[in-house]
């Protein structure tokens, strides 16, 4: 972007903006801190950086300056810029400004003239002489004279058509001229041409007065006044003054139309006479003022009444008369000619310019507006003359010659003779430049007179070479050529400042480039050639220059070739031609590399709109000509094979940028880096040709996606490479693809491409075989995990990873966020079963991510990984019964029987299989089950429910047992048995029921801490309550002929009581406790204990069945 210039600070900004926005907006949220927040602190950084050490306050105002200089010039700025373009020095251009007297409008406009006729001459020989340019039909010849012509009347209408200022306000110009092809008459062969009221002036006058001196004939207290007029207009007064001091200094202005004015003034005093009518005469004077005359105040003697004592009476005044625009010189001038003033005397004249092409040259008589005789100009040559012995009158001698009519004039001093016909050579608009006699030039430098017209005090070194420019003749130059050269420079200047142009000029160059190809002639199309030619170069060489520049150009010089005539212009050199075609072969081949390379041509699709604009070039110069379009395919064809081509050098430049090389002895891990490592940054430059391109070949959307995939093809090459590097049964490849598969599956025009299948056949034996181990591992686990399994409760995965039992195939890497944490929600299972559940779930989620695009493959992944941990679920569910089953054949039916952490756990391994179950076993809700696979997934289910029925059985059984042996011990107590009697000696205590009641409380609190499920164990303690319930009643029922010893019925009530109680208080539901067994055990010990009340009073020692529920513990 840097090296090309064609951006400008607001592209590096808007390039930065979006960017670094795209890579905040990817970013998770975070509390208290917007994004927008982080954009503007980038972007005032950004601003920062670039502004530097400059104050913000003090660059705005700098800024707006150097925009309205590209926009408003000065003449003194231009003069300024074209010197540092053509290389002039300062002295070179004040000699040139001097010596061309740039500084006199009159002079320019005679320069341009006296340039417009030399070309018409130019035209005129071209046409008599016959040695034209070559043309590319013969038939053009005589039509590009009717062309040198046609541009020269046109700059002669627009010169004539520029209006000649005339000085007063009511003054209203005729613009006249004859036709090119006639002569040029004055005023007594063509009186219609111009008129005397065509040359009436208008002149402002200024009097002012100051004093008078030597008044005398009045007393110092008389009152004296001033009056002033001029012939033929108003009178105008002074203030009265005192006659002691007749001091005024009043101004008067006046307008007239005579060049020689009559002006009086007159000094009055106040008469005081009673029949006086008018003021006392005391003086006058009578001035003829010229617009040549001295401005200053000067004394004037006034005329005075013959009876006046004021013999010395002088008055102070200025008369300053001012020239009017159109009148270019004026003076007294002796002259004679043929067919005007055929008598020699001498005679007021006036040069009036009445419009840019017409000028008298005018006689005046005092206090007349019209002249007397007038003679236009047109056709006249002016030069200087010898002295002319037989005229009386006039020192010096010029003349102005024409066809049939010599006019003779003559003045008393050389200047002035040099300023006539320096102004009457400006106004005839004459070729030859009239160069002073050389005694003239002795003589008054001699005198001092003469003021060199190029007012020169440098070294004659320094002027070499300058004089000639100044006096050469401008139509004999090559103009074409030195356009081309001041055109180059133009551009070289514009293209090294410091604005991003492109290729524009800026307003103020287009202005000098256009006034000179209009002034010398230069061809628009030669103009369009030479700015292509150059531009060409630019672009040639990396510089940026913007394509519709380019396109009206070429347009311009194509529609010339072709004869459309875009700038009036029916002729078409045979160079023309060439240099045309040689340039438009340059152009296909300068566009096509720039499509080729539009990533670095366009950096960023920087400028807008310019890689669109360079496509409608690219089409517009395969036309053959203005009117036949060039056809869709072949500039579909041309954009595909650049593309194909850009294809390869983004690729190349890829791997410069990233500074990768293929280097087979690098190791695998190293080269599959780089190979992820290019596949970002290939990712990245097809979302930025998306993002930044797209737009521009939005005409052929299937040649951007052709684009890629060659681009990705290319790229294929080294990722397969890296790919092969790699071990056997490696599996860091994985994020590779899954890097890949995301971006190729969210672009609607590369989802299933050529690209993205080639990555999908690389790796569809990878995933198959990774699944293979894994479900060969996991069952090895299972099947050793479980011969080695302590069943003691995991807490967390990092404990169980610790104590993996197998060294397993490595997982991928990439999906960490996935299954890092904890498997299901409790880790309560044995170490093996957290192992087998974290493998099925971080394998699922490993084939979850890779995001396969094919469907049927995706769908036969899932149903195999589900069927995979339907197989696992069962196996785990039947080691876990077996192992449960084998630890309560060991157990005990004492009372000292305790529920083992490790059943717990086996309880815990069940509910989890169960949880999981219905995630790692079931297919997506998208996907249509078929009866079969609905079948296999309740058939786990059942098994999961069935063994959780048995284990809760056999586990009942096993606490019931312990009760039935409490009863075996206390049916030694039966009456009627042979241990009864002797038994009755003893006092056994209570022991046997505490034994018991503690056996139940310990249990129950092994069971509700070690058993994560309430559900579960909440079922457990009714089964227990009601079997326990249940075994005492049918041992009582056994003893329904008998009376229950006092030591039997003791113990029963406080176990019955307890044991009510305390599964009461577990959250065992009324209805449980309350059931039949219950209440017939009730009522037997209710009615024994009565029984026993009534025989040996308080034989039971305070134990009854009515206050057990208020008993304390």
């Amino acid at each position: 972007m840097v090296h090309s210039g064609g951006c400008s600070a607001g592209d590096f900004r808007e390039v930065f903006k979006k960017n670094i926005e795209r890579r905040v907006r990817s970013l998770p949220e975070i509390d208290g801190l917007s994004k927008e927040t982080v954009l503007s602190s980038w972007i005032a950084k950004y601003d920062a950086i670039y502004r530097g050490e400059e104050d913000a306050r003090r660059l705005t105002p700098r800024a707006q300056l150097s925009a309205a200089s590209e926009l408003i010039l000065s003449k003194e700025q231009l003069y300024e810029m074209f010197q540092q373009i053509l290389g002039i020095r300062k002295f070179e251009h004040q000699l040139l400004y001097n010596g061309c007297q740039l500084d006199n409008v009159d002079e320019q406009a005679a320069q341009i003239r006296r340039e417009l006729d030399g070309r018409l001459q130019l035209a005129e020989k071209i046409s008599r002489d016959g040695r034209h340019t070559r043309f590319v039909s013969a038939d053009m010849e005589p039509l590009y004279v009717e062309e040198l012509r046609s541009a020269v009347n046109l700059l002669m209408a627009n010169l004539e058509s520029l209006p000649v200022s005339k000085g007063g306000p009511d003054f209203k110009q005729k613009l006249k001229r004859s036709t090119m092809n006639n002569s040029f008459l004055d005023m007594g062969d063509e009186g219609d041409v111009l008129s005397k009221s065509d040359v009436v002036l208008s002149f402002t006058l200024e009097i002012v007065i100051v004093e008078v001196q030597g008044l005398k004939s009045v007393a110092p207290n008389r009152v004296v006044y001033c009056t002033m007029e001029v012939e033929g207009g108003e009178k105008l007064q002074t203030d009265q003054a005192e006659a002691s001091r007749p001091q005024w200094g009043t101004q008067g202005d006046f307008t007239t139309t005579h060049p020689l004015p009559s002006v009086k003034v007159k000094l009055f005093t106040e008469s005081t006479g009673v029949l006086a009518l008018e003021d006392k005469e005391l003086g006058r004077v009578v001035l003829n003022p010229t617009t040549n005359g001295p401005k200053q105040a000067d004394f004037h003697r006034m005329v005075v009444p013959k009876s006046s004592q004021d013999a010395e009476l002088k008055i102070k005044l200025a008369v300053r008369m001012d020239k009017p625009p159109n009148m270019k010189h004026s003076g007294y001038l002796y002259a004679s000619g043929q067919r005007v003033w055929k008598r020699w005397k001498k005679r007021y004249f006036v040069l009036v310019q009445v419009s840019q092409y017409t000028f008298a040259m005018c006689s005046f008589r005092e206090k007349k507006a019209e002249p007397q005789e007038l003679m236009q100009l047109e056709g006249y040559t002016v030069d200087y003359s010898d002295p002319q012995p037989g005229l009386q009158g006039g020192r010096v001698f010029f003349n102005a010659v024409k066809e049939g009519d010599l006019v003779m004039l003559a003045c008393d001093d050389e200047q002035d003779r040099m300023l006539w016909v320096q102004a009457m050579y400006r106004a005839t608009g004459q070729s030859y430049k009239p160069v002073p006699p050389p005694q003239n030039k002795t003589t008054n430098c001699r005198r001092g007179l003469h003021k060199p017209s190029v007012p020169i005090s440098l070294d004659p070194s320094q002027r070499q070479g300058v004089e000639g420019l100044i006096s050469a003749d401008p139509c004999r130059f090559d103009h074409a050529a030195l356009f081309s050269v001041l055109q180059k420079r133009t551009l070289q200047h514009r293209m090294n400042d410091s604005f991003s142009c492109l290729g524009w000029f800026s307003p103020g160059q287009v202005f000098v480039l256009d006034e000179y190809c209009a002034r010398y002639g230069v061809r628009g199309c030669h103009r369009h050639l030479s700015y292509l030619r150059d531009l060409m170069e630019y672009s040639e060489s990396s510089a940026l220059v913007d394509p519709t520049l380019l396109h009206y150009s070429y347009a311009f010089c194509a529609s010339h070739v072709h004869g459309n005539r875009p700038d009036g212009m029916g002729t078409v050199t045979a160079q023309e031609k060439q240099d045309f075609e040689a340039i438009r072969r340059r152009i296909v081949s300068l566009l096509e590399n720039q499509i080729t390379h539009f990533r670095y041509c366009f950096p960023f699709g920087r400028p807008d709109g310019a890689l669109k604009a360079t496509l409608s070039l690219q089409e517009r110069v395969l036309m053959k000509d203005i009117t036949t379009p060039v056809p869709p395919e072949e500039i579909k064809n041309l954009v595909r094979r650049c593309l194909q081509s850009a294809a390869q050098i983004n690729y190349s430049q890829l791997m410069e940028y990233a500074q990768v090389k293929a280097d087979p002895r690098a190791s695998p891990g190293k080269r599959l880096e780089d190979a992820m490592r290019l596949g970002e940054l290939c990712m990245e430059v097809l979302q930025q040709n998306d993002e930044h391109h797209s737009e521009a070949f939005s005409w052929w959307p299937e040649l951007m996606a052709e684009h890629a995939e060659a681009f990705l093809s290319v790229y294929a090459a080294d990722m397969d490479a890296a790919l092969q590097a790699q071990p056997v049964d490696s599996w860091d490849s994985f994020p590779l693809f899954q890097l890949l598969n995301n971006f190729l599956r969210a672009d609607p025009h590369l989802c299933d491409g050529s690209f993205h299948k080639h990555l999908q056949a690389l790796f569809v034996p990878l995933v198959v075989r990774y699944i293979d181990l894994m479900e060969s591992s996991i069952a090895q686990s299972i099947h050793r995990g479980f011969e080695q399994e302590t069943w003691h409760s995991v807490k967390s995965l990092t404990h169980n990873l610790a104590s993996l039992p197998l060294a397993l195939p490595q997982m991928p890497s990439f999906t960490a966020p996935a299954w890092m944490g904890p498997p299901c929600e409790s880790t309560n299972g044995s170490a093996t079963s957290e192992d087998l559940f974290w493998k099925l779930d971080a394998l699922q989620m490993f084939v979850l991510d890779l995001h396969w695009p094919e469907a049927e493959f995706a769908k036969h992944l899932e149903q195999r990984l589900k069927l995979m941990a339907s197989d696992m679920m069962e196996a785990c569910i039947k080691r876990t019964k077996w192992a449960f089953d084998c630890k309560m054949q060991k157990a005990g039916r004492s009372t000292e029987f305790r529920v083992a952490p490790p059943l717990c756990t086996m309880f815990n391994v069940l509910m989890d299989a169960k949880k999981q179950c219905s995630k790692l076993c079931v297919l997506d809700a998208g996907q249509e089950i078929d009866r079969q696979w609905q079948q296999y997934h309740s058939k786990i289910d059942v098994l999961i429910d069935e063994a959780f029925k048995d284990m809760i059985s056999s586990l009942v059984a096993k606490l019931t047992a312990v009760l039935d042996g409490v009863l075996s011990k206390l049916s030694r107590y039966d009456e009627g048995t042979f241990f009864s009697s002797i038994l009755s000696f003893t006092n056994p205590g209570m022991d046997l029921a505490d034994t018991y009641i503690t056996f139940i409380r310990q249990n129950q609190d092994a069971l509700r801490d070690g058993v994560a499920d309430e559900l579960h164990v909440d079922e457990v303690f009714e089964q227990w309550y009601s079997g326990a319930m249940k075994a005492a009643c049918v041992w009582l029922a056994d003893r329904l002929d008998l009376q229950l010893h006092t030591y039997q019925l003791k113990t029963l009530i406080k176990i019955v009581k307890k044991t009510y109680r305390d599964f009461r208080l577990q959250g065992v539901l009324d209805a449980t406790l309350n059931n039949k067994s219950y209440e017939t055990v009730y009522a037997r010990l209710a009615g024994e204990e009565a029984t026993a009340a009534v025989k040996s009073g308080d034989g039971l020692q305070g134990i009854s069945m009515r206050d057990s529920d208020e008993e304390d513990d």
